[in-house]
């Protein structure tokens, strides 16, 4: 299995924040809890992840307000913020998400904006969530989606509500729904995206690391992947999508090793309860 900084998930890097998240999603979200430094510190260089790195990742994400320190004597514990909370949640709805829309009503969503170039960090900050919500770029200032997502709070969080406007529409005529999927979103690269996922995890007999770390990097690699999919409607994607057998992989080894990765994790880490 790569090491941390080796091109993964789609040939993306897997860098030690995503590890990190992937690992606080799955052993402190909702579980109210504090983990030991020491732990994490270690879990991270199990993964490849050495010292220095993990302790700046550390420092960054609280910088970002996504962790936050709780001392008990000399030991520091790390757990999430409010903010961290928010942002593995929507992680996990993700992760436990399909990877394709089973019922569609044939409708889209439009949404096209006009935002001053005296402005520039908040359009890219509103095309990089609008691409986590789904939306792909049909054109120069269009934006279309297959769901009636709400975007309306990430408008409002940018203040950009009067800049933006969203319709509702079918496709009719000559329009081609399917060459519309093709022309906003590059599913020839998250096809292939999805196709090196499952080369690499279909044989596992090689790899050397614990049920834990497997299980970290495996939940880090689909994050980066499923961050690029707009989860379409079967009607659009070509036929045996390898998406879906991807998730199917995903989803088989996640619970293969839940175990043995909660065992490991208590071992390594000490946890206190969150006040």
């Amino acid at each position: 299995m790569p090491s941390s900084g080796d091109p993964s998930a789609g040939g993306e890097v897997v860098r030690p924040e995503t590890l990190l998240l992937t690992l606080f999603g799955d052993q402190v979200l909702d579980r109210g809890t504090a983990v030991s430094t020491g732990g994490v510190l270690a879990v991270l260089g199990r993964l490849g992840v050495g010292e220095p790195a993990a302790r700046a990742t550390l420092a960054r994400m609280s910088r970002r307000g996504l962790l936050r320190t709780v001392r008990r004597g000399r030991q520091a514990f790390l757990t999430l913020t409010e903010h961290g909370t928010s942002v593995l949640r929507d992680g996990q709805r993700r992760l436990n998400g399909d990877v394709v829309e089973r019922h569609w009503d044939g409708r889209w969503t439009l949404l096209t904006f006009s935002v001053p170039e005296t402005r520039r960090a908040d359009r890219h900050a509103l095309r990089t969530r609008l691409a986590w919500f789904g939306f792909g770029l049909l054109r120069s200032g269009l934006w279309v989606s297959t769901s009636a997502t709400d975007v309306s709070p990430a408008l409002a969080e940018l203040d950009l509500l009067e800049h933006a406007e969203v319709f509702r529409a079918e496709a009719i005529m000559w329009t081609d729904p399917a060459r519309i999927a093709r022309e906003a979103w590059g599913l020839p690269e998250i096809a292939t995206g999805y196709d090196r996922f499952l080369r690499r995890w279909n044989n596992t007999a090689r790899d050397d690391l614990d049920e834990l770390s497997r299980r970290v990097r495996l939940g880090a690699e689909w994050l980066l992947l499923i961050r690029h999919d707009p989860v379409l409607p079967v009607a659009l994607l070509p036929g045996d999508w390898p998406g879906v057998r991807a998730a199917a992989l995903f989803r088989t080894l996640r619970h293969q090793w839940a175990g043995g990765a909660d065992k490991l994790a208590e071992e390594l880490f000490e946890s206190i309860m969150d006040e």
